[in-house]
């Protein structure tokens, strides 16, 4: 029987005008889903006026010139990065170990956010609590997304100490989910002993958000997002060749330790700052990459890596439209609407593959 995995065997390629064709059908899908995202909200923004605001800074209703630049603007963006960062993330980590359930958070980055953020609110007392960061301003609202990144990256200096010592991919695979597991056990220590007060902002993060990201903070975020996007695209003739395996690998003269470090860098840096300023973000970086793959019919990363940007930022967009719920005012987390998407795509894959022993070959 023939194997069919995509993570032992690269597919056939089809192509490149069909490759053309649907990397230009997703450039024009997240423009206009990014011009609809800024549209669409509690208070409706007629068409024109966004493009005039966008390209000129120019509009004679105040309010909604405040709403656009303030509001929705700096939401869209950060959606754009969010989508790309995370799926990237998780199409790396799925070729890495070779595994299709694998994503951006295996490693317990994103629980190492979520203990730095957790040392603040469930042991600072009533004084770190959300409502006084934030009305602290900027600085204050910095102390939240610091202690994520050093959270992140408590983790991942752990997690890359190990792999120094550790060849197999598979076991560092469980060794990430098992310093994963021990974090999210101390925060469930904390949240047991903290306040109710305490434990509801904690739980609040916890359901992730775009709208707290301001233009001061998209700057670092985009720096940082970018940064590890570049390194994925570096990567991607490495990825490429972890395909076939890694004796494949080594015999085209590929330095597996070394790949493997710039690989999970990547990825660290891109769930960490992700995490750190918008909150944990499930099922994105699982989903995408496997939406990409079927979309594409192909397993070159130098084509899969941007069109896993691409496929990403139409999810997140079409996320953030739904969770704005236009035309109320109601804001339904992000994390939720992730979650109810990117799960039916999960669920699809365990069917689709009935022996998922082959992914780990």
């Amino acid at each position: 029987m023939q194997d069919k995995n995509p993570y032992t065997t690269p597919k056939p390629e089809p192509s490149k005008t069909n490759h053309k064709l649907i990397l230009t059908t997703l450039s024009v899908l997240v423009v206009l889903l990014f011009i609809l995202d800024i549209m669409l909200g509690s208070v409706k923004i007629p068409f024109s006026e966004v493009i005039s605001i966008i390209f000129r800074r120019d509009s004679e209703n105040t309010a909604w010139l405040f709403i656009i630049e303030k509001i929705r603007l700096p939401k869209a963006l950060t959606a754009i990065l969010v989508g790309c960062g995370l799926s990237v993330s998780g199409l790396q980590m799925q070729t890495l170990f070779r595994n299709p359930l694998a994503g951006p958070s295996e490693l317990g980055i994103t629980a190492g956010a979520g203990l730095g953020v957790a040392a603040v609110m469930l042991t600072g007392g009533s004084s770190a609590s959300i409502y006084a960061i934030r009305q602290l301003g900027i600085s204050g609202s910095w102390l939240i997304i610091v202690m994520a990144s050093l959270g992140s990256a408590l983790v991942l200096s752990l997690i890359l100490a190990i792999a120094g010592r550790i060849r197999d991919n598979v076991i560092l695979l469980i060794v990430g989910v098992m310093i994963g597991t021990i974090t999210l056990s101390v925060i469930s220590i904390w949240q047991y002993f903290s306040q109710p007060e305490q434990l509801q902002e904690y739980i609040m993060w916890t359901f992730g958000s775009l709208g707290g990201v301001t233009q001061y903070h998209l700057y670092t975020l985009s720096a940082v997002v970018i940064f590890g996007l570049l390194l994925a695209f570096v990567s991607s003739k490495a990825l490429n060749a972890l395909l076939l395996g890694e004796n494949y690998a080594r015999s085209m003269g590929l330095t597996i330790e070394k790949t493997r470090l710039i690989i999970m860098a990547s990825t660290s840096l891109l769930t960490g700052s992700i995490t750190a300023f918008c909150g944990p973000i499930g099922f994105v970086g699982i989903a995408i990459p496997h939406i990409t793959r079927s979309l594409l019919g192909t397993s070159n990363h130098r084509i899969l890596i941007p069109a896993t940007c691409l496929t990403g930022t139409v999810l997140m967009l079409v996320c953030d439209i739904i969770a704005q719920m236009p035309g109320t005012q109601t804001t339904i987390p992000i994390n939720v609407v992730t979650s109810l998407l990117g799960a039916p795509v999960v669920i699809w894959i365990i069917i689709s593959r009935n022996n998922l022993r082959s992914s780990f070959s």
